[in-house]
C-alpha cells in the first residue's frame, strides 16, 4: 500500500479548495489534504505540521503566492511546493521557477488538475527518495570505505571518493563508464 501523501492547500476561494481535494482524493492512491483559505494561517500551520507537498494560489489577500513560498522555505527548505493560479502569466511564471518553485500551473478543467496530481505525486516521490538517498550517502561517506554502484548493463552509475582514490580516476570519468576503465 503506498505512503499517503499529506498535502497542505492554500487558496483564499473555498470552492477551489474543495475542487482540488475531491481530484486529488480520486486521482492519488493515498492523500490527505487541509485545506487553508488564509495564507498566514497556513504559513502557522507549518510551523506546527509537517506536510509532503504545498500547493498554493498566487492572488490572495495579504499575502501572495510567492511570499508565502518566502515564509515557507524560512521553515522548510526541501518541501516541495507548487504554485496553482487562476492570475498566471508568464512573468510569474518565470518568477516563480526562478525562485525554486516545484511546479507552476494555471488552474483550468480537469486536464489541469491532473497534471497537478501529477506533479504532486511526483514532487513527494523524487522529495522522498532525495531524503533516503542524503541518508545512506551521510553513511557511505562516514564509513569512508570504497562503495561503487553499476547498473544492469554494468554501467558505473556512483562511485565515492575514496573509491575514486583507490582506482586513481576522478569520479567524473568512471561514472558512465565500464569496469574496464
Amino acid at each position: 500500500m503506498p505512503e499517503q501523501i499529506d498535502v497542505l492547500h492554500v487558496d483564499d476561494d473555498p470552492s477551489v479548495l474543495d475542487l482540488t481535494a475531491a481530484y486529488l482524493d480520486r486521482e492519488l492512491a493515498a492523500v490527505a489534504v487541509t485545506s487553508v483559505t488564509d495564507p498566514t494561517e497556513a504559513v502557522d500551520r507549518l510551523s506546527e505540521e509537517t506536510f509532503d507537498c504545498v500547493i498554493s494560489d498566487y492572488d490572495m489577500p495579504g499575502m501572495d503566492g510567492l511570499t508565502f513560498f518566502d515564509a515557507l522555505r524560512e521553515r522548510d527548505r526541501r518541501v516541495p511546493f507548487v504554485l496553482y493560479t487562476g492570475k498566471g502569466s508568464e512573468e510569474i511564471a518565470s518568477q516563480a521557477l526562478n525562485a525554486g518553485v516545484t511546479g507552476y500551473f494555471q488552474k483550468g478543467g480537469p486536464e489541469q488538475l491532473r497534471r497537478l496530481a501529477n506533479r504532486v505525486d511526483q514532487a513527494v516521490e523524487e522529495h522522498r527518495m532525495r531524503e533516503v538517498a542524503d541518508r545512506y550517502s551521510t553513511v557511505i561517506d562516514a564509513l569512508a570505505y570504497p562503495v561503487y554502484v553499476v547498473d544492469d548493463s554494468g554501467v558505473f552509475t556512483f562511485v565515492n571518493e575514496p573509491f575514486a582514490a583507490l582506482t586513481g580516476y576522478d569520479r567524473e570519468e568512471i561514472i558512465g563508464s565500464t569496469p574496464d576503465l
